[in-house]
């Protein structure tokens, strides 16, 4: 294992010397996927699987168990999107050592406060079948989070979760928390593909030593970005999809993604993105596409606020 530094970010990553050739069984090693080192010296893979509606128990059951037996070892879920239990069970199955594993959930806005939230992490974590997380993050910049914070500065501290930190947490709102808190949050998960590539964000972040994770990498199919044509001509001069140029972007900013997908060789096609690397050519060409807005909402809108804040979850 060697570092060095990805692209346009300052993080060192480990870098696996292996040929991620798979094994007789079809499974990557875990070294075939390089690292990045929070701030409180976790290391945290790189390119992980996420399960943002999967509201089909068998399906998302099926598919982070495809995902495991393909090689990934991070699963990204949350207490809102009501497939802990089905992520666990593929835990289980998987047979995958549970050290090998980096398990991430979320704290709904409903749950953060001083009493609710160590109950909220407790519930997870039955619906998951661990004994321990490794990184429990803040799902929404509203409602109780300084409450939320201290009791999982409490759990961190306990052992019960190696990491902790936010989603969604514009800059200012982030400093808020760092200021008046303890422990510096590892990581906060944003919104970031190729129209909103969140470069400012991500300045921050590193300023900051707060690792930068994207949702939704592949904008969730919207403004046609699979038929994008500087996307398509990039990936053709690599004999790769626009999803895998996608995915090495992130990864050679040294941003953690997180691709969903329920077809098995989509999730095989995403996880074999480190076999090229992009030509800084390349990667200055996609920022052209940058909007710098999101394709989905604004969190500082106060319609969201109020809508997110009001939307109950079974958690």
């Amino acid at each position: 294992m060697k570092k060095r530094t990805l692209g346009d970010s300052s993080i060192e990553v480990a870098v696996p010397r292996s040929s991620g050739s798979p094994d007789p069984k079809g499974e990557l090693p875990m070294s075939a996927i390089p690292s990045v080192t929070l701030n409180n010296g976790v290391e945290m893979p790189l390119l992980g699987f996420g399960v943002f509606q999967m509201h089909d128990s068998e399906e998302c059951e099926r598919s982070v168990y495809d995902a495991i037996r393909t090689g990934y070892r991070l699963i990204d879920t949350a207490a809102a999107y009501g497939n802990e239990e089905a992520v666990g069970k593929a835990i289980k199955r998987s047979g995958v050592p549970r050290e090998e594993l980096f398990v991430t959930t979320k704290l709904w806005i409903q749950d953060a406060g001083d009493e609710r939230t160590k109950p909220a992490f407790e519930r997870s974590l039955q619906r998951l079948q661990l004994e321990y997380l490794d990184l429990y993050l803040i799902h929404q910049p509203f409602g109780d989070v300084y409450g939320a914070w201290r009791a999982m500065e409490e759990l961190y501290q306990e052992g019960r979760i190696r990491a902790i930190g936010v989603c969604n947490f514009p800059s200012d709102r982030l400093m808020d928390l760092m200021v008046h808190h303890q422990v510096v949050p590892a990581v906060n998960q944003v919104e970031t593909h190729p129209f909103n590539q969140q470069i400012e964000t991500q300045k921050f972040l590193q300023e900051n030593h707060v690792q930068m994770e994207s949702w939704g990498p592949f904008a969730e199919g919207k403004h046609n970005i699979f038929e994008n044509e500087l996307l398509r001509s990039i990936a053709g001069k690599y004999q790769k999809t626009v999803a895998q140029v996608i995915v090495r972007w992130l990864t050679q900013r040294g941003v953690v993604a997180i691709p969903k997908s329920v077809r098995k060789e989509r999730i095989v096609e995403n996880f074999n993105i480190f076999d090229f690397d992009l030509s800084p050519e390349d990667m200055a060409a996609m920022r052209t596409l940058d909007t710098k807005t999101s394709s989905f909402f604004d969190h500082r809108d106060p319609n969201i606020v109020k809508a997110l804040s009001e939307a109950t979850r079974p958690t």
